[in-house]
């Protein structure tokens, strides 16, 4: 094997270490990603909660029509 064979052999062993690296956080991002994204359902899951109980609250103290 020649020299600059053996050197593009360490190069693309150097890319591959790299792009394993970039594949990792990658994944770790897509994980928070979807936490944030399931966090936000909670909480938009709980705001209408409290919506329906504020209208029901108005009603009962006839604050608004219906």
């Amino acid at each position: 094997m020649s020299e600059v064979d053996s050197l593009i052999l360490v190069m693309l062993r150097k890319l591959q270490s790299d792009m394993d690296l970039v594949r990792d956080d990658l994944s770790n991002i897509k994980i928070r990603v979807t936490n944030v994204e399931e966090n936000m359902v909670g909480i938009h899951r709980r705001l209408d909660n409290f919506d329906l109980r504020l209208d029901r609250i108005d009603r009962r103290l006839e604050l608004v029509d219906g």
